[in-house]
């Protein structure tokens, strides 16, 4: 019997984060012939000169046993980060598994409405994200499976992180509380706490974790970068995280608390059960060139009564400590917005896209 065939399709690295719990699973199955394949992964220099550094990063899936593809083969199913140009991949189903949590950008729905007329199948991690996509007019033909968050599968599925290696690993203090400083790139509190981080911080070990885009000097300046690399050599407490160190999900774990503004990790973080804090933006930055919003929600409301909200960096110190020692109404609330956020942290998410996926496959074959 002939195996069936699919590729994970990914843009940049960091989408991989998303599709790792997946393409193990599908990995151990004999019946299923996996290929990975990346193909923006550039970085921009000088404003103009682009590096493609898709085949370093090829080249290191392939030495890590994955099977690579440039894509020129017959699929029966491909998973995407995003829409993609569909006549390129024939016949074969598409699914789409976005990089972070699907509310959250309107961007999502721009790029969707744009390819109403095709099919997607797309695997969302809740409820809000379902209602949210029903709302906005943009699904056309495609439809909709509510299982949860398969990039997070591996926090919640018993594979156990090692809190004392990690941190020793990043060369921290494993006796001291752990600040996870996630901004996204845009829009972003980064340059508002680029100098608040470090200061309000210095009792504590503190990880910072750029955006992709910060690194790559096409949607945002390299300055995003090299503003804490300038200053990190003067804080012992602090590191800061490569850009090819793409999964977050070590950090979430050693985390007791995360900073940020609008970042998909602030969702993410909600899922551990711990307390994030929120840099409340201001609304002018929030909108595109056509003056729609960038988010899909205001940044200020959002977990408004799970997270600190912050104002101003020197609110930080005091966020901080709240965030380490939340009250008893932001964690009973925090468990209400998890619930309304995400379908079953169970683990399992991946098995119900992967089940999903062979019903898809049972049906087609019954045609």
């Amino acid at each position: 019997m002939d195996k069936t065939k699919i590729l994970f399709k990914m843009f940049y690295l960091y989408h991989k984060a998303a599709f790792d719990p997946l393409i193990e699973l599908f990995e151990r199955d004999p019946n299923y012939d996996v290929a990975l394949s990346l193909t923006h992964e550039v970085e921009r220099s000088f404003g103009f000169f682009d590096k493609d550094e898709t085949n370093k990063y090829l080249n290191k899936f392939e030495q890590e046993g994955h099977r690579i593809s440039d894509e020129n083969e017959k699929f029966d199913i491909v998973f995407a980060p995003d829409v993609v140009d569909e006549k390129r991949y024939g016949d074969a189903i598409l699914c789409l598994i976005y990089h972070g949590i699907t509310f959250t950008k309107t961007v999502t729905y721009r790029e969707l409405k744009k390819h109403s007329d095709h099919r997607y199948i797309i695997f969302v991690e809740g409820d809000l994200s379902e209602k949210s996509l029903k709302e906005s007019g943009s699904i056309g033909k495609s439809e909709i499976h509510n299982v949860g968050y398969p990039k997070m599968d591996p926090y919640f599925s018993g594979e156990n992180f090692d809190r004392d290696k990690i941190l020793k690993s990043l060369g921290l203090d494993p006796e001291k509380p752990v600040i996870l400083f996630a901004p996204t790139y845009k829009p972003t509190c980064l340059y508002d706490l680029k100098d608040a981080i470090f200061e309000a911080t210095t009792d504590f070990n503190l990880i910072i974790k750029l955006h992709h885009y910060a690194w790559m000097g096409k949607y945002a300046s390299h300055k995003q970068h090299k503003i804490f690399e300038d200053q990190i050599e003067n804080y012992t407490h602090a590191i800061i995280i490569p850009k090819d160190d793409y999964n977050i999900l070590p950090l979430l774990y050693v985390a007791d608390t995360l900073v940020s503004e609008a970042s998909g990790a602030i969702t993410e973080f909600l899922a551990t059960g711990k307390t994030g804090i929120i840099y409340n933006l201001n609304q002018k930055s929030l909108k595109h060139s056509d003056g729609e919003m960038l988010l899909g929600f205001d940044n200020r409301e959002f977990l408004k009564d799970s997270f600190v909200h912050i104002n101003s960096p020197d609110e930080l110190q005091s966020g901080i400590k709240l965030a380490l020692n939340p009250t008893d109404e932001m964690k009973k609330v925090q468990k209400t917005d998890r619930e309304n956020i995400f379908y079953k942290l169970d683990g399992k998410a991946s098995e119900r896209v992967k089940q999903a996926v062979e019903q898809l496959i049972s049906v087609r074959l019954k045609v």
